[in-house]
Parts: C-alpha cells; structure tokens; sequence
C-alpha cells in the first residue's frame, strides 16, 4: 500500500475521560519535543463505553466499546492516531488499524483505595471493583467481604467511594499515579496476590495502515512490547475480552520472557495459575503456548484449580 505524506498537523483520537487525556498529552508531548514543528492536537469523544454506566461491561459488549468511536474517527480521517490504555483494547485489531507503539510500563499492580480519612476497611461495607478478574482473586484476600461492581471514571469512582457507597476501591496504580493520586494508595498487591490484566500499566499507540509515522519513532518501549505482545496472545488464545476473568503479566529479564497467566473455567468456577519462560523473540508463541498448555492442562483437570 502507498504511504500518504506525513502532514504538518497532528490530531490525537481520544476518550474524554481526564485520565485519557492526561494519557494523550503524554504522547502529544512526545511528539512535539521530538518534532517541534508539527502541530499537534487532541481530539476528545465520549465512547459508548463511557456512556453506558448502570451495567457491567459483560452485560453490553466488553471492551470494545471503549475503542468503536475512536476506530472510526481514525477511519473517517478525523485523527491521525489513537492513544489507549492498553488493557482496554480488544484482543482482535483491524489490520487498517494497526497497534504502532507500546509506551515504557507504568506501575502494573492493583492496589488498594479506602475512603479520605480512613485506615482500615469497614467489613460492613463492599469493595467496589469494575472486574471478574480482580473479583476472583479477591475473593481468597478478604473472603469475608462482598464485592460489588462499580463502573464510571476514576474520579467517579473515588467520589462514590469517599460518599460512603463502599469500604475500598481495587484499582490500577498506573492510573493513580499518571493523574498524582498517588496518596490515595493504601495498599499495593503484588503480581502473586493480583495477576495483572494483560497490558495494565502500558499505553498503546494506534494508528492507520495508509500514513507513516515517522514521528513516533524512538517512542516504542522494547521491553514493554515483547511483554505487552505475549500478554495479549496468551488472551487472545483463550477468548478472552476486557471483562473475561482471564489474565497475563510478562517481565523481560535480559534475552528471555517470563510470562504468567490466569486461566478461568466457568463451568464450575475454578481458575489456575501458571508460568512459561523464553526467548522474547518468540513473544506472542510463549503467550500462545502457556494458553494451550493451561487450557489442556485443565480440560482435563478434575481437582485442581482454586473453586471459588
């Protein structure tokens, strides 16, 4: 395919979230450092995502609501690229929409938030949290304590949890942190506790097959894409979208990729744990390969597994 000529102007496609934007302007900022002579602007729109609030993600389409407007304002012309979480995108991706850059990994931990003033949790009260993922793993931290969802932006949410609707909040530190909200985390669970949702912590950079990108050049964190690449492939094997209790974290140590992955069975509610280690080269083959293994493993498994 012909590529198009790289324009003067830059426009950003994204959601109109605050997080969002900040998440943009990272990008932006990039990018104008590295070419102060582009003009470079932000698009914001409300997603359908954004819009629907009164149910659960599983319930109205996962997550690809969070991308539908985007995509076709990149389509149509209206923005030259996208910027995502990465954990929100779907694990299927227009080949005319190609994935372009993974940024340098924030902080990809779940973590704690109690209401401003508070120190412990009221056991009286549930823990909001926007996953199954997140629920189920929850579930053998604070067996005693009911969890209920709660859907909205992150101030949305800390507002409904300082209201007194609930006793903590489980969120993603990399928001927290990306937006100063830092001092608001009371506890940080480790990947052992919370396996991480594949791509928490990472921002993806999208954009479309016809145009070059040439200013985006150097933004592409390595370590992040290799890691970011066996997360998605390992769900993608298993089906898994934005709300599927399915959940992969990869950590690059020198040559090689250890990649750990959560395997959910709905038909008696067990989940699994397991690991692979290889070449990072052969990224998106070690997601692909632990995802077969576990889901062999465990269509055969009578006993195994944590029931929930």
């Amino acid at each position: 395919m012909v590529k198009t000529e790289v324009q003067n102007k830059v426009i950003i496609g994204s959601r109109e979230s605050r997080l969002a934007v900040l998440q943009s302007e990272m990008v932006r900022d990039y990018i104008k450092t590295q070419h102060p002579e582009l003009d470079v602007e932000i698009l914001t729109m409300k997603t359908t995502g954004d819009k629907i609030l009164d149910r659960t993600l599983d319930k109205v389409g996962g997550k690809g609501l969070f991308v539908k407007e985007l995509d076709k304002a990149l389509l149509e012309g209206r923005t030259m690229l996208s910027v995502h979480s990465l954990k929100d995108m779907p694990m299927e991706v227009p080949g005319e929409l190609p994935l372009l850059a993974f940024s340098k990994r924030e902080d990809p931990r779940d973590v704690l938030v109690l209401p401003e003033g508070v120190s412990e949790l009221d056991l009286t009260k549930p823990l909001g949290c926007s996953s199954l993922r997140r629920t189920l793993q929850l579930k053998e931290l604070y067996p005693e304590m009911e969890v209920k969802s709660i859907r909205g932006n992150l101030q949305t949410r800390l507002r409904k949890l300082d209201n007194g609707e609930y006793s903590g909040l489980i969120l993603a530190a990399a928001g927290l942190k990306r937006l100063g909200l830092e001092n608001r985390i009371c506890r940080y669970f480790s990947e052992d506790e919370i396996l991480p949702a594949a791509g928490q912590g990472i921002l993806a950079v999208q954009g479309r097959q016809d145009l070059t990108y040439d200013y985006l050049e150097g933004y592409r964190d390595e370590k992040t894409w290799f890691a970011g690449s066996a997360e998605r492939a390992f769900v993608k094997y298993l089906n898994g979208g934005c709300s599927s209790p399915v959940a992969a974290y990869g950590v690059v140590e020198g040559d090689e990729l250890f990649l750990r992955g959560l395997y959910y069975r709905e038909c008696d509610g067990r989940y699994f744990k397991d690991s692979i280690r290889g070449p990072k080269s052969e990224a998106e083959k070690l997601g692909r390969d632990l995802a077969k293994r576990m889901q062999d493993m465990y269509e055969n498994d009578k006993t195994g597994g944590t029931s929930l």
